[in-house]
């Protein structure tokens, strides 16, 4: 008998080691991504468990004194209070000027739009952060001195700062989901006598919503988790921000603030961890909430069918 009737050809081998680079891979993914979150969690909860820090006072107070060892007071939320707050300012600012933009390149100008706007808009994606907070702190702050008094630090500078750096993600996920609504939608709408506007509002804009949401939300998870522009603009004062330009500090920017000026094991390290667990927890919210509304649109779309 013809022994190579039994053998594996080169493209089964071939097969069989694509197979195997692919399973690798996605075995240390699963490993890396499993050790990060247990690392995290066991680190973020020894607040609770080693330092016996109640955390309903964690949560719901809002000084943050680590020095007292005997009657240490920590509490995180004007830290989750100052981080909501710019977040919600910043994607109030965003949200309508990536949506502007989105419809000029899609539907107003798309031969412009999709040479010069959008790659312009898209190169700001690979601007480091620090620099958007070095502009901040030499450009913005001066601005809002002069214009409001005070220091210029604060919750409008961190909200306008971050602003400018979701812009483009939240920019290129609504032209993504734009450019998602058939053609023939929109011809058909031409062809009833719409106009340009009425297309815009009642076929792009209503169909695409689903996914201008989770444009948004993305959006807000970028401006979330984002930590050194913060930093440099926003005055790393733990106290909630009685105006827009009170001096305050986020989850992150309390991280990256202290984080060099701990050592690992004690009270001032763990509570840092329990604040690392908060944007965690945080992170995987957002992320269940966009997958949650593209679950429920495309649910929506095969009934439609």
């Amino acid at each position: 008998m013809n022994k190579q009737l039994f053998n594996s050809s080169k493209e089964i081998r071939q097969d069989k080691l694509g197979r195997l680079l692919v399973y690798s891979a996605l075995t240390v993914v699963l490993v890396l991504a499993c050790a990060m979150l247990y690392f995290i969690f066991s680190k973020g909860i020894a607040t609770f468990t080693q330092d016996h820090i109640n955390f309903w006072d964690f949560l719901t107070r809002s000084n943050w004194n680590t020095d007292n060892l005997q009657k240490p007071d920590l509490g995180a939320w004007a830290l989750m209070v100052t981080s909501a707050e710019t977040t919600l300012l910043a994607v109030l600012v965003t949200t309508p000027l990536a949506l502007v933009i989105a419809i000029y390149i899609v539907v107003m100008s798309p031969k412009i739009g999709g040479r010069i706007v959008q790659p312009l808009t898209e190169l700001l994606l690979g601007i480091p952060s620090v620099v958007y907070g070095f502009v901040g702190l030499t450009v913005l702050i001066p601005v809002l001195r002069r214009w409001a008094g005070g220091t210029g630090f604060g919750v409008l500078a961190a909200a306008l700062v971050l602003a400018l750096m979701i812009l483009p993600t939240i920019t290129s996920l609504a032209v993504e989901a734009l450019n998602g609504v058939p053609q023939s939608y929109q011809t058909f709408a031409y062809s009833l006598g719409c106009t340009k506007w009425q297309v815009i509002v009642h076929v792009l804009l209503k169909i695409s919503a689903p996914n201008l949401l989770v444009a948004v939300i993305f959006g807000v998870a970028r401006a979330f988790g984002e930590a050194l522009a913060v930093q440099m603009v926003i005055g790393n004062t733990v106290q909630l921000p009685l105006g827009l330009f009170t001096p305050a500090a986020t989850l992150t920017s309390k991280l990256t603030t202290d984080m060099g000026n701990t050592i690992d094991g004690t009270l001032a390290s763990n509570a840092l961890w329990s604040l690392a667990l908060l944007l965690l927890v945080m992170s995987l919210i957002f992320n269940l909430l966009a997958k949650l509304v593209l679950r429920r649109s495309q649910s929506r779309e095969s009934i439609s069918r």
